[in-house]
C-alpha cells in the first residue's frame, strides 16, 4: 500500500551546523566537518527551523518508507561524530603464538605478524580519517578513533576479518583480533 507522505524529524544540538542541499548533508561541529551523499534515495530533506530537519517521502511503499529512518540515523551519526567522535577497541586473543601488531603511520596501515605462528605478515589498510594507536592502559589492545563511524567501523572490521582462522576448527582455534568495545572519544556524552 502506498502512503501519501511519511516524515521524521532530526533535532540538531547546539553548536552543530547542518546544511542539506540536493540530498547532500554537510555537518560541521567542534570536531570537524563530515559529508554524506544521499542522492541515491528519493526523498525530501527540508529545514524546519534552526535546530530541526525534516525527512519526507511522498508516495512511498513499505521499503521506501523504511529509508526515512535510515537517513535520520545517518544524519544522527554525522552529528554524533562531529561532537563526540567514535572509538573502537580491539583485543588480541592468542593461545600459544603471541600476535604482534605494528602500526605504519606513513602508509596508514596495520601489519599483523606471528598469527598462529605464520611467517607471512598480514597488512591491513586503514581508512582515511581513522587514527590507530596501541592502548597505554591495556596490554594487547588497539584503539581506532575518528569522526566518521563508517570509516572507524570498517577499519575495525577489516582488521578483525584479516585474522579469521581458516581450514581449522574455530571452536578450538580462537586466536584473532576482535572488537571488544565501541565507545565515544569524548567520555562525558
Amino acid at each position: 500500500m502506498k502512503h501519501i507522505s511519511k516524515e521524521d524529524i532530526v533535532n540538531i544540538p547546539q553548536g552543530v551546523t547542518v546544511v542539506a542541499k540536493s540530498r547532500v548533508i554537510r555537518v560541521t561541529g567542534p570536531r570537524g566537518t563530515l559529508t554524506r551523499d544521499l542522492r541515491h534515495i528519493q526523498m525530501d530533506i527540508q529545514r524546519l527551523s534552526k535546530n530541526q530537519i525534516r525527512v519526507v517521502v511522498w508516495q512511498g511503499g513499505r521499503k521506501h518508507i523504511a529509508c526515512i529512518r535510515t537517513v535520520c540515523s545517518h544524519i544522527n551519526n554525522l552529528i554524533k561524530g562531529v561532537t563526540v567522535g567514535f572509538e573502537y577497541k580491539l583485543r588480541y586473543v592468542y593461545a600459544h603464538f603471541p600476535i604482534s601488531v605494528n602500526i605504519n603511520k606513513g602508509e596508514n596501515s596495520v601489519e599483523i605478524r606471528n598469527f598462529l605462528g605464520e611467517r607471512v605478515a598480514r597488512k591491513v589498510q586503514i581508512n582515511d580519517g581513522v587514527e590507530v594507536t596501541q592502548s597505554t592502559t591495556q596490554k594487547d589492545e588497539l584503539v581506532l578513533s575518528g569522526n566518521d563511524v563508517d570509516m572507524v567501523s570498517q577499519s575495525a572490521a577489516a582488521i578483525q576479518q584479516s585474522t579469521r582462522v581458516r581450514n581449522k576448527d574455530i571452536r578450538k582455534f580462537l586466536d584473532g583480533i576482535y572488537v571488544s568495545e565501541k565507545t565515544t572519544i569524548v567520555k562525558d556524552y
